[in-house]
């Protein structure tokens, strides 16, 4: 069996340099994590890419909300892939749908273009499309390297069935990636089919800042806890990952 890939998604300068520190194989650079992962800024890929040596994807996400994009938004992805790509991006991450539930057909086969042959993965979007398996096909077909899935679910553990059918019908003519609460038994079981190639994990921890200071009558956020914490990286988590991967 192929080794498998373990990646990370990590929203900020300190959780990507972390990553690499603790053993993750490769990155997902986003901004934005409420969102669920938006473009990371041009500055921080090119710093990374000369403090580590793994790498790095980038997301290519406008905004937050649906997948559905207007023509300047779409423009903006395509510039976003040119601009990152000149600077060392080793992969892109997107995935445009139509105002339908299905893939935008005309608009992924524009930003793979763009991309020049780096590897592209097709995002989380995959899990919001009417037909799973009418979209995988035409992913293939357009020339992307794997699907980041769920299952269709809020969780790979949800989407589990789902995903082990995914795995058994693209065999081997793409990586499909459990990712969206992923543990390190998933590793096994998803295995098991013989075509799991890439397994996606925040491995994210909370943990405290260092301000000595925080003014009580202002607040950033909903959550009023989060002007105190930072996303991190539990290497503790990411060793549980390697281990169960090691162990197959």
């Amino acid at each position: 069996m192929p080794q498998i890939t373990l990646e990370a998604p990590v929203f900020s300068v300190e959780a990507a340099l972390e990553a690499a520190e603790f053993g993750v194989n490769r990155l997902e650079l986003c901004s934005n994590f409420p969102e669920g992962g938006e473009t990371p800024s041009a500055g921080m890929l090119k710093f990374l890419k000369s403090e580590i040596d793994i790498p790095v994807f980038v997301m290519i996400r406008p905004r937050g909300g649906d997948f559905a994009y207007s023509q300047k938004e779409l423009m903006v992805m395509k510039r976003d892939i040119e601009l990152l790509g000149e600077i060392g991006a080793d992969g892109f991450v997107f995935g445009p749908l139509d105002y339908y539930g299905g893939v935008n057909v005309d608009a992924c086969e524009t930003l793979v273009r763009t991309a020049s042959g780096k590897p592209c993965t097709f995002h989380r979007a995959f899990d919001v499309v009417a037909d799973h398996f009418d979209a995988l096909e035409k992913i293939i077909s357009l020339g992307f390297d794997r699907i980041l899935t769920s299952g269709g679910k809020n969780s790979v553990t949800e989407g589990s069935e789902m995903i082990l059918r995914l795995l058994e019908t693209a065999k081997e003519r793409i990586s499909i990636m459990p990712g969206g609460g992923t543990k390190p038994e998933h590793v096994v079981t998803f295995s098991k089919t013989g075509y799991l190639k890439d397994i996606h994990a925040s491995c994210k921890i909370w943990k405290s800042n260092q301000n000595k200071f925080v003014n009580p009558n202002v607040s950033f956020s909903d959550d009023p806890d989060a002007f105190l914490k930072h996303l991190r990286v539990d290497q503790q988590t990411v060793e549980n990952f390697k281990q169960a991967i090691e162990s197959l």
